[in-house]
């Protein structure tokens, strides 16, 4: 029985980070690394701490109040209208956020498989749009869901190996946890930000608190799981940008196309790179295809007061997210370029869910003792407000060329 009891401490922040370390994560830290080299590793290093910051947040929300993040912000308002407005507002960013998101995913899982067959592109993005759809509908996805993270866990390990092989200078590497901003890296910047603190994990990581520790006395095994965990990834994410520092950034070469990104890994697996990478890459993209949809469709049954799997609505919303997906993946589009806008499109998104879940968390009435302090409340404001900044600056670049 004790046993059952110290297995039962870790999952849901493991959840989080099985989420962002997706065909997202490893583009975009791949053209960080490529473009930049070093210099912006203080960037995941923001995103890792954030992550854990808003992870925290939403979890303890569920601890202290027995509601999961959605839930409250269903209840929360006390005027119709400004229910109204927090739940149009939630379920645009969020519905928007994953359906940006899904296109990265449909589109990093084809790109993978592009990569060790001889099929086209586009018919792999129909292969795997119908099979999300598919597993959904059965209500299957969990098993394969398990097999997939397991090629996305032993990917990640590649690239941890691969680092070790590779040997980089220690001396540079701690260059890169000081502040810089390359010209042109403000895109990259928000792109690393939106690729690692995901919004709609704050949904799903708040839900999954609830229903695997029911008590506040849980609360030091929730951040116990969630700090390994996020800690975890952000080391995964870095040890990508090192690797492709070194594949890339150092030789001078630019990254053109998907298949480029396996280069990265060369030094550990020789002539079978680009299948085991491809392997992996499909498998992140896949994962994530079944997830993203999911999210959004049980994000949107807690702000609505649905019940979740067994209404129409909740269907017609997972089912709504992977077709966006497939429309935007048919077109001919660049796919690094997608995979990239989806983590922007989050990084831009992140603000608003963020600011929400600040607001729920100074609700001492709800929360009594596990409300936020001010310091905790210090470093939400100043997260919200550096995200915030650097998305709004995009907007503005775009309008000034």
């Amino acid at each position: 029985m004790a046993g059952k009891t110290k297995k039962s401490r870790f999952g849901p922040g493991f959840l989080v980070t099985a989420a962002f370390i997706g065909p997202g994560t490893v583009t975009t830290c791949s053209i960080a690394g490529a473009d930049f080299g070093y210099a912006l590793i203080y960037v995941l290093i923001f995103a890792t701490v954030t992550t854990i910051i808003l992870q925290e947040m939403a979890g303890r929300l569920s601890l202290g109040s027995g509601f999961d993040l959605g839930q409250s912000l269903r209840e929360y308002p006390s005027s119709k209208l400004a229910k109204i407005i927090f739940i149009t507002l939630t379920i645009s960013a969020i519905s928007l956020g994953c359906a940006a998101y899904e296109a990265g995913n449909i589109i990093g899982g084809s790109l993978g498989l592009e990569m060790i067959t001889s099929l086209p592109q586009k018919i792999w993005v129909l292969l795997i749009s119908a099979a999300s759809i598919t597993l959904l509908g059965l209500k299957k996805y969990r098993i394969i869901e398990k097999a997939l993270i397991s090629l996305v866990f032993l990917m990640s390990v590649s690239f941890i190996s691969a680092l070790i092989i590779i040997k980089p200078d220690l001396t540079l590497i701690l260059k890169g946890f000081v502040p810089s901003l390359p010209r042109n890296s403000l895109l990259i910047v928000l792109a690393l930000i939106g690729t690692t603190v995901v919004p709609y994990n704050l949904f799903l990581h708040s839900s999954a608190v609830r229903k695997k520790w029911r008590s506040k006395k849980y609360l030091k095994d929730f951040r116990k799981d969630l700090t390994l965990s996020i800690c975890l990834g952000g080391f995964i994410s870095v040890c990508i940008i090192v690797t492709s520092s070194v594949a890339f950034f150092q030789k001078g070469i630019e990254i053109n196309s998907g298949a480029q990104l396996a280069q990265q890994l060369k030094p550990l697996f020789g002539p079978l790179t680009n299948f085991l990478f491809g392997l992996g890459f499909f498998a992140a993209g896949m994962s994530s295809a079944i997830t993203a949809p999911y999210a959004a469709a049980f994000a949107s049954s807690g702000v609505l007061g649905w019940k979740e799997e067994n209404t129409k609505s909740f269907r017609l919303v997972w089912m709504g997210v992977i077709l966006a997906g497939f429309v935007v993946s048919m077109f001919d589009f660049n796919p690094i370029s997608v995979i990239v806008f989806a983590q922007v499109a989050n990084g831009i998104i992140l603000p608003v869910a963020s600011l929400f879940l600040l607001i729920v968390l100074n609700d001492r009435k709800r929360m009594k003792e596990m409300a936020n302090d001010f310091k905790k409340n210090l470093l939400g404001i100043v997260v919200i407000s550096v995200v915030s900044f650097i998305g709004i600056w995009n907007i503005v670049k775009l309008f000034l060329k």
